[in-house]
């Protein structure tokens, strides 16, 4: 059996203030093991990417406990979370988030820069190489294509070798074909450095190739179950 990795118990969240306040997150209990690869689902609203942030360390909860490898993330400071994220937890975003007046090297070298990594741009590279984009390093975001940033934004996340990659709706901004192409070097980045991966997606051809797959509904788990085709898997002898 493998580790627990993340655990959330009670976790409890409500945003907005007064009349406008939503309960988001309703005493949720959950546990991640180590190198599972868990697709978080559920309709609009549900709650499914803020369940997202509070895995990646980037909202707070209100209630409840929230600790990863081993370290409860709800007890420490806003400088202590954001250097422990730094180091352990990859995020991609839809949207890339890509800094649009640097190159490709320099949005990877960044966070290991802040970071203090001495050799952060000979990291950045071979990141950048790893991902299909090593002629690419001198191009800005607005020179690339959707799929490229992409890969840039996933290059910056492995960098700093995290033990989570998080990933919120990683293909949603791109077309199908170009979607396949992120999703399985997501994967196969996933297997070869026997990271934990949880994204959220409402592809559910993308969550079907999760191991896991947890359904989210008005702010609770409403399902919890291993992905068909891991069902369909022979058991080895």
């Amino acid at each position: 059996m493998r580790n627990t990795i993340i655990e959330l118990k009670s976790a409890d969240l409500t945003l907005g203030n007064a009349a406008a306040s939503v309960h988001v997150l309703k005493n949720i209990d959950l546990s991640i093991a180590e190198g599972e690869a868990v697709g978080i689902v559920g309709p609009s609203g549900s709650g499914k990417s803020t369940l997202l942030m509070v895995l990646a360390g980037l909202e707070r909860l209100d209630s409840g406990e929230i600790n990863l490898r081993g370290t409860p993330l709800h007890t420490l400071s806003e400088d202590r979370l954001a250097d422990f994220r730094g180091k352990n937890i990859g995020i991609v975003f839809q949207s890339f988030h890509l800094i649009a007046n640097m190159t490709a090297l320099e949005n990877v070298a960044v966070p290991l820069e802040l970071a203090n990594v001495r050799n952060a741009f000979d990291i950045a590279r071979a990141e950048l190489e790893a991902v299909g984009l090593g002629e690419r390093l001198s191009h800005y975001p607005g020179q690339l294509s959707g799929g490229e940033q992409q890969r840039v934004a996933i290059a910056r996340a492995l960098a700093p070798s995290p033990a989570v990659l998080i990933a919120d709706e990683p293909t949603g901004n791109l077309d199908m074909d170009t979607g396949r192409q992120i999703a399985d070097l997501l994967f196969a980045k996933q297997k070869e450095r026997g990271m934990t991966l949880v994204l959220v997606t409402h592809d559910p051809s993308l969550a079907a190739r999760c191991s896991r797959q947890i359904r989210v509904a008005s702010g609770t788990i409403a399902g919890d179950s291993l992905s068909e085709s891991f069902h369909r898997a022979p058991v080895p002898a």
